[in-house]
């Protein structure tokens, strides 16, 4: 009998339901597509069938009472959007797995309300269909026991280094992700959180997450003037969360860029940004400039970083910035999918269209850039002097 990988629609990351219920708000006609791409040079073509099978099991689950009643504690959700979520299922049928080119391919069409749900158990299913096959041998164990001495790094280092769990969508497995996160519970006083709904229900520690590039990408089809975008995506997100997930994602076209639309006024509403792409330091760096430039006060922010972290980039990271501004970090694969001689798959799903036209995310790192239509990607250019 086919036990499914994922049993219970909480195994997703926090921002998604974030998001979505800003969604549900304010765009709940908007139509979108996404795109899976993989960065690997690995053939994933042999996961199609099972894969298949898995978006049928997934298209089955819907929230318990207990899980809304999870959802309710948090103080985040109205009741107008957990009533909609007492009645949501993925639907399948937005859904179309092939092979393109000799590699996998994923296309998701459908309202931007249903298909936000789908990117991260997609991706963790790819990942650990992948990490079966390819890795039969490996056990949980190994996985707790480079924990471990990775966390001896970790002797002696203030108290005011955080780090929380980013690792559902790169993970090993969910069993590898499950040990993980309990072991740090058990046994890291520095660890603060993790981003899955699910882990955060089941050991009673804070659900992290704001907001994802989607939000950032889909306004750009949502605002009158192309250079307007990310200030109406800022400004929106405050209209939703006028005082909580105060967070904000720059990359979406770039540090420089984004910084140009972060005013005084959105600067001293959002407490804080995240770092997704480029050098780290020099985009703290450009930060604490931008912040002093309002006369605002650094230490009364937060840097978020969670770009390929380890626990050793982000102490140094952390000892960096220590005392000018706040620092936490969100670790991902390096978290749930170390193992020995494990090679991690580096996959996304984006979205590449809202309403029916052209969406880009350019990024502060090159190889992060999504946009298949360069007649899109120059206007965009064009409207933030990139």
């Amino acid at each position: 009998m086919h036990t499914p990988i994922i049993s219970s629609l909480l195994d997703t990351d926090a921002y998604k339901l974030n998001m979505q219920q800003a969604i549900f708000h304010h765009y709940p006609e908007v139509e979108v597509t996404a795109e899976f791409h993989c960065r690997s040079d690995e053939s994933l073509v042999a996961l199609k069938e099972r894969l298949e099978k898995e978006i049928q099991a997934l298209a089955s689950l819907s929230f318990t009472e207990d899980e809304l009643n999870y959802l309710a504690s948090l103080n985040l959700y109205q009741p107008d959007y957990l009533e909609y979520l007492r009645q949501f299922s993925l639907k399948a049928h937005q859904v179309r797995v092939s092979i393109v080119d000799g590699q996998l391919a994923i296309h998701i069409e459908g309202k931007w309300l249903d298909v936000i749900l789908w990117e991260v158990p997609l991706l963790a299913i790819i990942c650990e269909l992948r990490c079966h096959d390819k890795y039969p041998e490996t056990t949980v164990r190994q996985a707790v026991e480079l924990l471990e001495g990775k966390l001896t790094l970790l002797s002696g280092t203030n108290e005011d280094f955080h780090f929380v769990d980013f690792g559902t969508r790169r993970r090993f497995s969910k069993a590898v992700h499950h040990a993980i996160v309990n072991h740090l519970v058990q046994h890291c006083s520095h660890f603060s959180g993790t981003s899955n709904l699910f882990l955060a229900k089941q050991h009673g520690i804070p659900a992290v997450g704001t907001q994802a590039h989607e939000w950032f990408q889909a306004h750009q089809q949502l605002t009158g003037d192309l250079a307007d975008s990310q200030q109406l995506a800022l400004n929106r997100w405050l209209q939703e969360y006028p005082d909580k997930l105060g967070i904000a994602l720059t990359d979406c076209i770039n540090m420089d860029a984004f910084l140009n639309d972060f005013n005084r006024n959105l600067s001293e509403k959002f407490a804080g940004l995240r770092h997704d792409s480029g050098d780290p330091i020099a985009w703290g760096e450009k930060a604490i400039r931008h912040y002093e430039s309002l006369d605002i006060d650094p230490l009364a922010k937060t840097l978020i970083f969670s770009d390929g972290l380890t626990l050793e980039k982000a102490l140094t990271i952390h000892q960096h910035f220590s005392g000018r501004i706040n620092t936490s970090f969100g670790i991902g694969t390096q978290l749930t999918c170390h193992l020995p001689d494990v090679e991690t798959l580096n996959v996304v799903i984006k979205l590449v269209t809202c309403n029916g036209k052209p969406v880009a995310k350019i990024s502060d790192e090159p190889g992060k850039s999504i946009c298949r239509d360069d007649s899109y990607l120059d206007a965009l250019r064009k409207a933030f002097n990139i």
